[in-house]
């Protein structure tokens, strides 16, 4: 396919990212999240659709895409939260999905129901991290309590996972897949602790300087360490995505800027151009025609993603919410797609996994993105607008009262 062809499809995909935010926002009420309306895009304009097939040039933006998502999550991820009470709680309820995702899956496959054993348990114990971050923050519920936790909680469902995939499904031996993931790992320690050294230095100050210039050095330096690792991880045979969750992780520690500002630059242009592309090429991918043959499985396994990952939230965490925040943790929790799309492309290449399992998963994770957030957004109560006080330190309809005595004048 020549370039024209490919800068044509990008031309149709950016069309779908930048309409999805005006068309998100002419139904407030329902308040669908963008990343909702990017998947149905793709699949609108994909091959079930306008017919439209990937090109080697959309697949190669798509996957800088897909290494934003993961990086920009990487990011969110304070180390600490790992190891206070919500990390604890976290590793609670991956540890008890992965067994009751091993029971499952092991009676499915006696059944002949399901072949590719590991994929399909592991597929049922991931979360959509990177997916539903935009969404919380779309709809400013990144910053509650609800918020908090599922960022330790998205953190183990994408780690663990991920080095789960490395150590059993990767193509080297487990002993080297153990190997690959320490010494990866270790440079990204390395890099992390590379400021130190260069702190004062000639360079740091370059870079520094260069921030609010036409250099953009920060920014330039922070896609090379994305690009780097993501070429790093797969050269030791390991997920692209453990790179790009790695040098999130990395710039968290390494940024020689301000924090924020350089955030703000890394939100502009991956979610501005790259992550919205990444969506909607997965709806693209969605094989509409396998789902439609065989409902049933996917209906299954949509089921079996809330129960297996799901559930367990309610459970882990009946002591630290009440019932209906507990909900909204567990849509999110049991939210997943990307790792989702690698492990049944790794399922379908060894020969074990049935095609037909392939599209009912993917079509799974779909539903999951598209049905689940958006149940735990029209959970969020709605907060009306503050009144202010009335005259005299009064307390008006909607303002709280401890409020209304901070703005009081002394007396």
């Amino acid at each position: 396919m020549d370039i024209l062809d490919g800068l044509a499809q990008l031309f149709v995909v950016a069309t779908v990212s930048a309409l999805a935010p005006v068309v998100s926002a002419l139904i407030p009420k329902i308040r669908v999240p963008q990343v909702v309306l990017l998947i149905l895009g793709g699949i609108a304009i994909g091959p079930v659709g306008l017919g439209i097939e990937g090109s080697p040039e959309l697949t190669l933006i798509a996957n800088v895409g897909l290494g934003f998502v993961f990086l920009l999550a990487g990011f969110e991820i304070e180390p600490e939260i790992l190891f206070a009470r919500s990390g604890r709680l976290s590793l609670t309820t991956w540890g008890i999905s992965a067994i009751v995702a091993g029971l499952t899956v092991g009676g499915l496959a006696a059944v002949g129901y399901v072949h590719a054993f590991v994929p399909v348990a592991l597929a049922l114990t991931t979360t959509a991290l990177g997916t539903v971050l935009p969404i919380l923050r779309e709809h400013g519920m990144l910053g509650g309590s609800v918020g908090r936790h599922f960022l330790a909680v998205g953190a183990i469902g994408e780690l663990f996972p991920i080095l789960a995939i490395a150590i059993f499904l990767g193509v080297n031996s487990r002993l080297s897949a153990l190997i690959s993931i320490f010494a990866v790992s270790a440079i990204a320690l390395v890099l992390a602790l590379g400021q130190r050294v260069l702190a004062g230095r000639r360079v740091a100050v370059i870079v520094s300087e260069g921030a609010d210039t036409t250099g953009q050095t920060p920014l330039r330096f922070s896609i090379l360490l994305l690009l780097g690792l993501l070429v790093l991880a797969g050269e030791f045979g390991l997920d692209v995505v453990l790179g790009a969750f790695l040098a999130g992780a990395v710039l968290r520690r390494w940024a020689p800027v301000d924090m924020h500002s350089l955030e703000g630059k890394l939100d502009a242009l991956g979610y501005g151009f790259f992550i919205p592309v990444f969506f909607v090429s997965a709806g693209m991918n969605v094989d509409v025609h396998s789902i439609i043959e065989s409902p049933t499985r996917l209906v299954v396994f949509l089921v079996l993603l809330l129960v297996v990952r799901g559930l367990p939230v309610l459970l882990v965490y009946r002591t630290e919410f009440g019932f209906r925040q507990r909900t909204q943790l567990m849509l999110c929790t049991a939210t997943t797609l990307p790792l989702i799309v690698a492990l049944t492309q790794i399922g379908l290449a060894s020969g074990t996994m049935l095609p037909e399992n392939a599209a009912a998963l993917v079509g799974a994770g779909v539903l999951s993105v598209l049905l689940f957030p958006l149940s735990a957004v029209l959970l969020e109560p709605h907060r009306p607008d503050p009144v202010p006080a009335e005259p005299g330190g009064e307390v008006g309809p909607s303002q709280d009262p401890r409020e209304a005595r901070d703005l009081a004048p002394p007396s």
